[in-house]
């Protein structure tokens, strides 16, 4: 890893992906915070993966000044409330809420289910769309084995007019360049730092500076050197350092770029 710079030489990061409500960080927000202002970054979207988590997932938004709030219900998450386009639409129009997801499909543990038998997961996926379209607001996406049926989905229901950013990317290139095709953003979090992620690597020195994001996906995926440990918003640093160094950018336009690209895909 790249020597670490002291934090009154560095550009404020943004961690554009995190689960703050979650077991391992919300008992001590307090403290994971603090340490994430302690590292440079100012600001972390709070990600909602159930209705049922929603109220505690923007109250911390609510109460932490830099921390903004989605209202969405994972691809993954089984027997829980199903959303309609009017709960997500309500939802998503409180206040210092700012994006639909986290969204999408995921194949990788269908059991001896078929692809065919998730028609609910897609169903659910284009509720998303389409109350992200009536507000216009940006769109979350998670793909996992499922990333033909995602871009085709967001293809057929986002008419050209849906936007957002495909977190924690870990497709090739063509799926990346896909996505692009259809405005979105690439985030990249920590799984770029592991010694078995070059494919992912070789991606992420293409992504165009302007479509850019770094998160975490905290309390998952730590990166090196933190790797199996409960990560935090604070660590979206190390995601920050690795990614200026693979790209050969000086770090500093790295963090004012992917913040600012944060600020225009998010807040305005």
């Amino acid at each position: 890893m790249p020597p670490e710079i002291p934090l009154e030489m560095t550009a404020a990061l943004t961690d554009s992906h995190c689960h703050l409500a979650y077991p391992g960080l919300e008992e001590r927000l307090d403290d994971v915070l603090a340490h994430m202002h302690d590292k440079g970054v100012t600001r972390a979207l709070n990600i909602c993966t159930t209705l049922e988590e929603f109220d505690a997932v923007h109250a911390i938004a609510l109460r932490y000044p830099g921390v903004w709030a989605s209202v969405g219900v994972h691809p993954d998450n089984e027997g829980v409330r199903e959303p309609t386009v009017e709960d997500l639409t309500r939802l998503a129009q409180l206040p210092r809420v700012v994006g639909i997801g986290e969204t999408g499909l995921d194949y990788f543990r269908l059991g001896e289910r078929t692809v065919a038998e998730m028609e609910w997961q897609r169903e659910r996926f284009r509720v998303h769309i389409r109350a992200a379209l009536q507000l216009d607001k940006p769109l979350i996406i998670h793909t996992r084995a499922s990333a033909e049926d995602t871009l085709a989905i967001l293809a057929e229901e986002g008419q050209g007019r849906a936007r957002g950013v495909m977190h924690c990317f870990t497709e090739n290139w063509d799926v990346a360049q896909r996505a692009l095709d259809l405005g979105f953003y690439i985030s990249i979090a920590g799984i770029v730092t592991f010694k078995n992620a070059q494919a992912l690597r070789d991606v992420a020195v293409q992504i165009p500076a302007d479509r850019l994001l770094i998160e975490t996906d905290s309390p998952y995926l730590a990166p090196m050197p933190h790797r199996g440990k409960t990560n935090e918003p604070a660590y979206v640093s190390y995601v920050a350092d690795y990614l200026a160094e693979l790209r050969g950018v000086d770090r500093e336009a790295l963090a004012e770029q992917t913040s600012d690209n944060f600020t225009r895909l998010f807040l305005q």
